[in-house]
């Protein structure tokens, strides 16, 4: 366990590396005091499916000036947006090892209507700690500038827009996905992925895919 605090920003079904830094820090903050930039992890995830990654992307309501505080963000649903994520993760992963051991308690969040996206990531974060059976040790910044000394700050560093790798302690355990007959191997995906393929074993991909002598 690196005692170094560790900055994230929220994310809908957070990529692997978020989770395999989270269970390396303590505590793990995590932004709600930034503006919201668009194509992050903040409002997608990637999975696998038939075709390749597919993002998965939650549309949010657009305020009337060009900047919105994360914690203000709300979700929009003018669109059956849930329905349709959920039918591509059944697509995806009905055949995966762990699928029906997750499937209850992950359907709620594709039917019930959270307002804000923040808390709809919180939400969603708890129950991925439950099923990783560890720690939900989450804590909410108190100000975008408020920033703890000696923080690890991955904040903008895992982000599908990033190509210089801003953390090089970490490497991606390989496991079999669903699709890796005809692709390879998919790193970095989403949480779900590795669940789904790897269910209790998950917990032990993600302490390995972080090389702690590597700063």
């Amino acid at each position: 366990m690196n005692l170094n605090p560790l900055l994230l920003s929220t994310a809908y079904f957070a990529p692997v590396h978020f989770y395999a830094r989270y269970l390396q820090h303590e505590p793990v903050y995590i932004e709600q005091y930034e503006n919201f930039p668009k194509q992050t992890y903040r409002n997608r995830c990637v999975i696998s499916g038939g075709n390749g990654p597919i993002s998965l992307v939650v549309p949010v309501v657009k305020g009337r000036g060009p900047k919105v505080l994360m914690k203000d963000l709300q979700i929009s649903y003018d669109t059956e947006w849930q329905r349709n994520h959920w039918q591509t993760i059944v697509s995806a992963y009905n055949s995966s090892p762990y699928f029906e051991y997750y499937q209850d308690d992950l359907q709620p969040f594709f039917q019930e209507k959270t307002q804000f996206l923040l808390d709809y990531n919180q939400k969603i974060h708890a129950t991925i700690c439950d099923s990783l059976d560890i720690e939900n040790k989450v804590i909410l910044t108190n100000d975008f500038e408020a920033v703890p000394a000696n923080t690890f700050n991955l904040r903008e560093g895992i982000s599908p827009k990033v190509k210089d790798n801003p953390d090089p302690g970490f490497q991606a355990k390989t496991y079999t996905q669903v699709f890796s007959d005809k692709f390879g191997f998919l790193p970095d995906l989403s949480i779900l992925d590795l669940l789904f393929n790897e269910g209790p074993n998950a917990f032990t991909l993600l302490i390995q895919s972080i090389n702690s002598d590597i700063k």
